[in-house]
């Protein structure tokens, strides 16, 4: 806590601060000011790792700050909002790299990169409004824009990723999208439809009260920070009440709310009680991520498959690696460890709402003769073969490609592999793309004499359909799910079902008889 809060980076925030204090005209200013010189470097010094760049940047950026209040140059004033402008673009970066690097998995960490993006925005309102760009407001409704997207949109976001690393619950995934979301809306609806801003209000009441029962009922490592943060929250529950009532009135007329009433004592608590007592909360015992990155092996094969070796008889050599055999059907065993001995017919059917997409992605598809699905829900026969890859070339243990066509054209080419992981055995699937692949990491299961292959596994665990370019590997919002089942001997079925963000929008039926 001494590192963080006492370090010289924060106390010459404050000391900067209090000279604003003492030469500015406009002590509402002062609201955003002690976000940008005191809680946006305290917060992001308990996300960025430092080092000196960090620290001589930001201490350039600080006084860029402070000296605003006292140039008097348009000029001068442009150079040192432009130099906020280019710091809260570079965090904006970070976060992207760290989003990159993860994908849509671990909620609060999504949190903490989606504040650290919404900052830059902040930095563009804080721009407009010192430059007196022409945004179609007047210049108050720009400030309030950059003080939104300071607090609400970087502070809150950060502070709710925080309380996710602490502890995440079941409807903690259902709150993240909501904060996320909400700051867009809110901007929106002040600028065009004063609706969407009361319902983006009542979204923001519903997370907000329902943050503050999670923070009542979560362990926090110190009394002193456990105090802070529910004081932290609890602060907002009074506030975002006041926003209603702001919201209310610009679009009914009812319960009268002015601005200036706004700035004094919705700002000052939310500046001081949510901002102060949640940022300096957070610095007493600041927690720590609990994802360490993608640990799996992955292809290292990308754009079109040239070098393959001979035939291979099955997708697997023994599938009781992956699953407990004997609850399963001969003919499921037999068709994975003996593919080749199997005819395959195909019926694809697109959500309807897709079909327009599906359309468009058919045109790239047969170019790079990849996820080339037809568009027709025709049952059609799928041939091919399967053959052996390099182990050296692909990186991965015992790589075996599928390739199969339909009417000569090659829809799909899968390099299969296997992975274990914390004592389970992954199917490890590459689909090699230009520059990139898309890696389907399946968990099976053996239910009721049938085999489910999933990407939906443990919330810790590998499994998920992930894209690889160079060393980054995101985490898609894809899933899969097939159900394989025997008809008769010799004869399977299965049901291969992808959904985007939890909704469906692919279903393929295959038949997989056995070759007489």
């Amino acid at each position: 806590m001494k590192s963080i809060l006492f370090n010289p980076i924060n106390l010459a925030g404050l000391f900067l601060f209090i000279g604003s204090f003492m030469v500015t005209d406009e002590p509402y200013l002062l609201l955003l000011t002690a976000a940008q010189i005191i809680l946006v470097p305290l917060m992001l010094q308990q996300i960025i790792q430092i080092n000196k760049t960090l620290v001589l940047f930001t201490w350039v950026t600080m006084f860029s700050v402070f000296f605003l209040q006292l140039a008097s140059s348009s000029v001068g004033q442009t150079v040192l909002a432009f130099i906020y402008l280019v710091f809260t673009f570079l965090v904006a970066l970070y976060g992207l790299k760290r989003f990159l690097y993860r994908g849509f998995t671990n909620w609060a960490e999504i949190s903490i990169d989606f504040g650290m993006l919404y900052l830059f925005v902040g930095g563009l309102w804080f721009f407009a409004y010192i430059t007196g760009i022409n945004t179609g407001f007047s210049p108050l409704i720009t400030w309030l824009t950059a003080i939104h997207f300071h607090y609400s949109a970087f502070l809150l976001p950060i502070s709710l990723g925080f309380l996710g690393r602490v502890h995440e619950w079941s409807w903690f995934r259902w709150i993240v999208p909501i904060i996320l979301g909400a700051p867009m809306l809110v901007a929106i609806g002040m600028t065009f439809w004063p609706i969407l801003e009361v319902i983006s209000v009542l979204l923001y009441i519903l997370a907000i009260y329902s943050l503050i029962i999670l923070v009542f009922r979560t362990r926090f490592p110190s009394r002193l920070q456990a105090f802070m943060i529910r004081v932290s929250y609890c602060s907002l529950g009074v506030t975002i009440l006041f926003s209603l009532l702001y919201a209310l009135n610009r679009s009914f007329g009812y319960w009268y709310i002015s601005i200036d009433f706004m700035l004094k004592f919705h700002g000052f608590i939310n500046c001081f009680f949510f901002g102060v007592f949640g940022v300096v909360g957070w610095a007493v015992s600041p927690p720590v991520s609990k994802h360490d990155g993608w640990k799996f092996p992955v292809s290292r094969i990308r754009g079109n498959l040239n070098e393959t070796g001979h035939k291979h008889p099955g997708l697997v050599d023994d599938l009781n690696d992956f699953v407990n055999v004997e609850y399963l059907p001969d003919t499921i065993v037999h068709f994975y460890e003996h593919t080749e001995e199997y005819k395959l017919f195909a019926s694809v059917k697109w959500a309807t709402w897709f079909k327009p997409l599906a359309v468009v992605y058919k045109l790239i598809s047969n170019k790079v003769q990849q996820l080339n699905l037809p568009l027709s829900s025709k049952n059609t026969e799928m041939t091919g073969e399967i053959l052996t890859v390099d182990p050296i070339i692909d990186g991965r243990q015992n790589p075996r490609a599928w390739i199969r066509k339909v009417k000569g054209s090659i829809v799909f080419v899968a390099i299969y592999s296997q992975h274990k992981s914390k004592g389970k055995t992954y199917m490890n699937i590459s689909l090699p793309l230009p520059y990139s692949s898309m890696v389907g990491v399946l968990q099976l299961d053996a239910q009721n004499d049938s085999l489910i292959l999933k990407s939906e596994g443990e919330e810790e665990g590998d499994a998920g359909i992930y894209l690889t370019v160079g060393k980054a590997i995101f985490k898609l919002p894809l899933s899969e799910h097939f159900l394989i089942q025997e008809t008769e001997a010799g004869s399977l079925t299965a049901q291969h079902k992808m959904r985007i963000l939890g909704v469906p929008f692919l279903h393929i039926h295959y038949l997989i008889q056995h070759r007489v």
